[in-house]
């Protein structure tokens, strides 16, 4: 794919090293792109008013940032007509969204793959209006993030979520539920119900097909109860190929359509950002956009 006018957001906040991490993506991209603008986000929304307003004009929006960057402009992308390929580059914490693609977590790596022009059509999740890239969640998933300590994530990065994760376990309630995945009604209780189209969280890969991001549905899982056993059940390496888990704690599923109610309205987490809530309907927009994804070893 030859690309001729091209746009670069990132976000400052998004890592540690940010000002370098946009050096070295520019570095690569620039002499390849004959017209690339960089803008810098400036505050919550912005990433998603920014390629709203100028998404439409270039070939290639790249994205430099964390998840939650990336969260606010597919938001922006997915409004326009007529939307551009776009290129993830890793500038966050734990790049959930860059690893369920299958690209390095090297920011250089990655912009140097995108310039081999791969691409490929991704799907999108859809929850109440707004879109997810890699996961909604409620319960522990959502009280992990809300935990975080802005302090420990900037110093510990990644491990800040480990640490939040275990602190979270300790207190977490079950809730009742009511799910109806694909006309399927499910009701029972559970301390998580997280629905992903992604196959990574927290920087670990979950075991789910290698074409999760492409194969129109969601892998589904309920967590009945917690602990270290769970943890290690999920996040655990898995060979390819269909899994079933082995913990009478996960019920697993793959659904397109699901409807969720909750005995209590619950806030819930789409790609780290916190700011739907149950009750939800949720469904898979087909192939929605492209992105670059490089090389033979990306999906």
């Amino acid at each position: 794919m030859k690309i001729t006018k091209a746009l670069l957001i990132h976000n400052d906040a998004a890592g540690s090293a940010a000002g370098s991490l946009v050096s070295s993506a520019v570095a690569v991209l620039a002499p390849a792109i004959k017209e690339l603008d960089i803008i810098q986000t400036s505050g919550p929304g912005d990433g998603e008013k920014i390629c709203l307003e100028r998404g439409g004009e270039v070939d290639v929006v790249f994205i430099l940032g964390g998840d939650g960057t990336v969260h606010e402009c597919i938001n922006g992308l997915t409004q326009l007509d007529h939307p551009p390929v776009v290129g993830v580059l890793p500038g966050g914490t734990c790049n959930d969204f860059v690893r369920s693609l299958g690209m390095p977590v090297d920011v250089t790596q990655s912009a140097r793959m995108m310039l081999e022009g791969r691409i490929i059509d991704i799907d999108l999740g859809f929850a109440n209006g707004r879109v997810f890239t890699n996961f909604f969640g409620v319960g522990l998933i959502t009280d992990t993030s809300v935990n975080i300590d802005s302090n420990l994530k900037n110093s510990l990065g990644k491990l800040s979520y480990f640490i939040s994760t275990l602190q979270t376990i300790r207190s977490a309630v079950p809730f009742a539920f009511e799910m109806e995945a694909d006309g399927k009604l499910i009701q029972d209780e559970a301390v998580m119900i997280y629905i992903a189209n992604g196959r990574s969280l927290g920087s670990s890969a979950l075991p789910f097909a290698q074409d999760a991001l492409m194969d129109g549905q969601f892998d589904v899982l309920i967590i009945r109860q917690t602990g270290l056993p769970l943890l290690k059940e999920l996040l655990a390496r898995k060979p390819e190929g269909e899994w079933q888990p082995k913990n009478d704690s996960i019920l697993y599923y793959k659904a397109r359509n699901i409807k969720l109610r909750t005995d209590e309205e619950k806030q819930a987490d789409t790609d780290g950002e916190v700011y739907l809530s149950t009750p939800v309907q949720i469904s898979v927009l087909d192939h929605k956009l492209t992105f670059l994804v490089g090389g033979p070893d990306a999906i």
